[in-house]
């Protein structure tokens, strides 16, 4: 019985042992470079600002340059003296996850990348134009890629908040308020298509927050982001922004018109800072434009410009209130009415203590 019983000890000992070699000898090969030909390929990796020990993990897994990226989770764990710092950095594919590690950890950045700030609140031509600056592709380049059908096609198969609404033929350009406005570094050979992946991977980090919330109320994403857009032209202080949110969604829930400049601006294709409107356009009947009777009770056909998180967070949670009128002085302070005399009223006393904002 003694013998039998030290047998079975034997045994299970060594299959632990040999699940240890093996377990062992798996994570050593692991931390190899999979790039068996030996071919000292470089790779342009950008290491975002604020980018998790995860995300890093992942990145040299998707590019391809570790084999397997659980193994890369255990090894910044077991070696939390290796600290990843922000940069873009050019890489051997023959390095190992190790060596790939230290490099990054060390900054061995590259000072050619290409920095664009992208302002919240601007209009999709003014994206363009920085673009074009930056890559030297032309406007018309850009504005052809951005408007491929195939490729929007391919967008929306790969982001979840992309809907056929953006292949609307009365939108003036599909990924407007699509584009989120912030910091980035691109590779200063990146393709048009790598500039707007990685503004819809931004925005697909601002909206996964609410991804639960817009799935729940089944609200319409691109409605969001076209009231969004107009929040952010309209709410002059981000305090008042989901006050703002309120009186237009009530403005719609009672089948009124939203009565917005800003969106007769952009339906007539002219700049608010650029001159003020004529009369035509002001009642021209527009997809865009919200001031004739015709669009009572609509928002326009899409976003007019690209909103600020605060502005997509007022849209989404509008403040309850019974105001269906505001207006903004020049020191940005917003005064709510329920009447439009009451609102002709803070107009008028705006106007004469030489507050009253105007455009140009």
């Amino acid at each position: 019985m003694k013998k039998k019983i030290l047998i079975i000890t034997i045994c299970i000992f060594s299959f632990f042992l040999i699940c240890m070699v093996g377990v062992g000898i798996f994570y050593k090969v692991s931390l190899e470079s999979p790039n068996i030909n030996g071919k000292e390929e470089k790779v342009t990796v950008i290491v975002e600002k604020g980018s998790t020990s995860k995300s890093v993990i992942d990145l040299f897994y998707d590019s391809g340059l570790i084999r397997n990226k659980y193994v890369g989770y255990a090894y910044l764990k077991l070696n939390k003296n290796i600290v990843l710092q922000a940069g873009v950095y050019e890489v051997n594919r023959g390095m190992s996850l190790p060596e790939l590690l230290n490099y990054i950890s060390e900054g061995n950045v590259i000072d050619d990348s290409v920095s664009i700030t992208f302002i919240e609140g601007k209009r999709l031509t003014t994206y363009v134009k920085q673009i074009s600056e930056k890559f030297g592709y032309t406007e018309e380049e850009i504005m052809e890629k951005l408007s491929d059908v195939n490729f929007l096609e391919s967008l929306i198969e790969k982001y979840w908040f992309l809907t056929d609404d953006i292949l609307n033929d009365k939108l003036y350009y599909a990924l407007e308020g699509y584009l989120y406005p912030s910091t980035y570094q691109f590779a200063k050979d990146a393709s048009i298509e790598d500039v707007v992946i990685k503004m819809l991977e931004a925005t697909n980090s601002i909206l996964s927050d609410y991804k639960k919330k817009i799935d729940i109320e089944d609200v319409n994403i691109h409605e969001i982001l076209t009231m969004a857009s107009i929040i952010e032209l309209e709410g002059s202080n981000s305090n008042d922004r989901k006050g703002v949110s309120g009186v237009f969604y009530n403005r719609l829930n009672a089948g009124w018109s939203l009565g917005s400049d800003v969106t007769t601006y952009y339906a007539a294709k002219v700049e608010m800072s650029e001159r003020d409107l004529y009369q035509y356009e002001i009642d021209e009947v527009n997809d865009y434009n919200t001031r004739p009777a015709a669009m009572a009770g609509k928002l326009p056909v899409g976003p007019i410009c690209s909103p600020s998180h605060d502005s997509i967070i007022a849209s989404l949670e509008p403040e309850e209130h019974d105001y269906y009128f505001f207006v903004a002085d020049k020191t940005k302070k917003t005064y709510f009415t329920k009447t439009n005399a009451e609102h002709q009223e803070i107009i008028s006393k705006l106007k004469s203590e030489g507050l009253w904002f105007t455009y140009n």
